[in-house]
């Protein structure tokens, strides 16, 4: 199927907003500015599915776009109790082809302008009131034992921690998540920084959040395809 450009993307959304409640259309139209693609996460072989599916419920919350799951020995599991069905509000961009997923996710997250930051209690970089926001910012979280690998800290451009001030040296990987997105996406509401997405993005956006919601998205797309050749 050809890929629709800009206008035909425009007129295939007011198409298929005609088979979904007028509620259901203002909430994605208010949502999507709040969406951002500035700040992504990353997780690098989560593999307890309630953490897993808790972040996605905080990427949702705090409007991340982008969840880039790394598999490297591990398979990434939703665990629809705990996420709620935030994860098909997201995008997720699974790496699990390569020899190295780690080293892959990585560098094609830096060729795209991020800039990636470990996070983790064993580094005194930023925490994060003082973590520059003025790149697009991609945070990388590893397993809940052993934490990431020395691949992605050899890679990471910077490292970011919580302060901690009890006997315990790191929160839970999810509680460690929610916190950073509160503090981080609260800063860049407040900031200059352009973080929104492009317009065209918001269209890619709202047409998958409107299919989420249909019964048979692809019939229907298919019969806009058709019309508009016709």
């Amino acid at each position: 199927m050809m890929e629709p450009d800009s206008t035909q993307k425009q007129l295939l959304l007011f198409y298929l907003q005609e088979f979904i409640t007028s509620n259901k259309k203002s909430k994605f139209e208010r949502l999507i500015l709040q969406r951002t693609r500035h700040l992504t996460i990353v997780l690098e072989d989560i593999y307890q599915p309630h953490n897993a599916s808790a972040v996605l419920r905080s990427c949702d919350c705090f409007g991340i776009q982008d969840v880039h799951i790394i598999e490297n020995m591990n398979k990434y599991e939703v665990n629809p109790d705990v996420a709620l069905g935030s994860s098909k509000w997201l995008n997720l961009i699974k790496y699990c082809e390569k020899e190295n997923n780690t080293e892959f996710c990585l560098k094609k997250l830096k060729s795209d302008g991020y800039r990636v930051i470990a996070t983790t209690p064993h580094e005194n970089d930023f925490i994060p009131e003082t973590l520059p926001l003025d790149k697009k910012t991609a945070l990388i979280f590893g397993t809940e034992l052993a934490g990431l690998s020395q691949v992605a800290l050899n890679l990471a451009d910077g490292f970011i921690r919580i302060p901690m001030y009890g006997f315990t040296e790191s929160l839970n990987i999810s509680v460690s998540a929610a916190l950073l997105l509160f503090a981080l996406t609260d800063r860049l509401r407040k900031s200059d920084i352009k973080w929104q997405l492009t317009e065209d993005e918001k269209l890619d956006i709202q047409i998958s959040w409107t299919k989420n919601v249909l019964k048979k998205p692809a019939i229907l797309e298919k019969l806009f395809l058709d019309r508009i050749k016709s």
